[in-house]
């Protein structure tokens, strides 16, 4: 895992603070691009006084307070204006209009100078989808590893030579500055911002609530807890639920085929299939993810950690935390506050 993708938590002060959301006001924008929109909306507008004790404050920010057109026939109510963007904590900008990426039509000069005057306050910068040709547009991208939907990052890196285009993550953490791919691959962004600020235990539960798994597996560079099991559909939720219930034992690959009533050649083809790890890997981000809820929820010491989460003695624990999630086990639990577990 490189540097540009590790996880990078960062203590919330007295709460994770305001998220503005800058929406262009523009009727070509499609049904499909609000989708971005809502995703925010959804994770950061809603308090969660049984996760958090402070929450986000979601301020839409666009040229003019009022309702912003969309194609679908209605408009975005945006109640502040895009100077609100400089006084934020984090700036969200989502899909830009369809135009501006296919056509190389100019995005307003005035939210590009609001996006920079945010940038230069030290907002922490967020694109969802093709929000991320309005930040490159800005120079906010210049010299750094992003991404956007995989349809557009080949016109993205040659729009923009200066910055290090990546699409084959779901988004990149770039520290200040982070980006996603289309679609959906904003709400594991939003997920992981919410862990950033808030710890894995929180996240979760978020993702739970909303019905949603706390990371899609995949061939990914970047590390992002896998803590929540995929669905039963393809009939292994009760075998991957009973393994996470049972993480401090030494469970084997033969041990999950056993309770699956499987042969272990399918239950390696199918538990691929679903989650997109083999059953070690899928067994090792687990165990990673009970470390960070035990770290963030107890005060044990780390060789306890260790044995809880299955990884064995601390020094187990420590290469492996410190190789997937970027910062040593100690340092983590520096990074959150004590948060108790449900």
């Amino acid at each position: 895992m490189n540097s540009a993708s590790a996880v990078r938590p960062v203590p919330p002060k007295s709460g994770p603070g305001s998220v503005a959301v800058a929406v262009i006001e523009d009727a070509d924008i499609p049904l499909w691009d609000l989708y971005e929109l809502s995703i925010a909306c959804a994770v950061f507008g809603r308090p969660q006084p049984e996760l958090a004790e402070s929450w986000y404050e979601l301020r839409l920010c666009g040229s003019r307070p009022g309702a912003a057109p969309t194609r679908a026939g209605f408009g975005v109510s945006t109640p502040y204006g895009l100077d609100e963007l400089a006084r934020a904590d984090t700036v969200i900008i989502t899909s830009v209009p369809e135009a501006s990426v296919t056509e190389g039509a100019e995005l307003p000069g005035e939210l590009i100078e609001a996006l920079r005057a945010a940038s230069a306050a030290g907002a922490r910068m967020v694109s969802l989808c093709n929000g991320a040709f309005a930040l490159a547009a800005a120079g906010i991208l210049d010299g750094r590893r992003a991404t956007a939907h995989w349809a557009h990052t080949a016109e993205l890196a040659r729009r923009y030579p200066g910055v290090r285009v990546d699409d084959s993550v779901l988004y990149v953490d770039d520290g200040d500055v982070l980006t996603s791919a289309g679609m959906s691959a904003g709400l594991d962004l939003c997920l992981h911002l919410v862990r950033r600020d808030l710890g894995a235990h929180v996240a979760n539960q978020l993702a739970r609530s909303m019905v949603v798994p706390a990371h899609r597996p995949g061939g990914q560079a970047q590390f992002i807890d896998r803590s929540v099991p995929t669905s039963d559909g393809d009939g292994l939720g009760p075998v991957l639920q009973w393994a996470r219930e049972h993480l401090d034992e030494p469970l084997t690959v033969e041990d999950l085929a056993r309770r699956a009533a499987m042969s272990p050649r399918t239950l390696f083809r199918r538990l691929q299939a679903a989650t997109g790890s083999t059953p070690l890997q899928w067994l090792l981000h687990q165990r990673l993810a009970r470390a960070q809820v035990l770290l963030e929820t107890t005060d044990l010491p780390v060789e306890r950690i260790g044995e809880l989460s299955g990884l064995g003695t601390a020094a187990n624990l420590r290469r492996h935390f410190t190789q997937h999630v970027g910062i040593t086990p100690t340092d983590y639990r520096r990074a959150f506050p004590r948060t108790p577990a449900a």
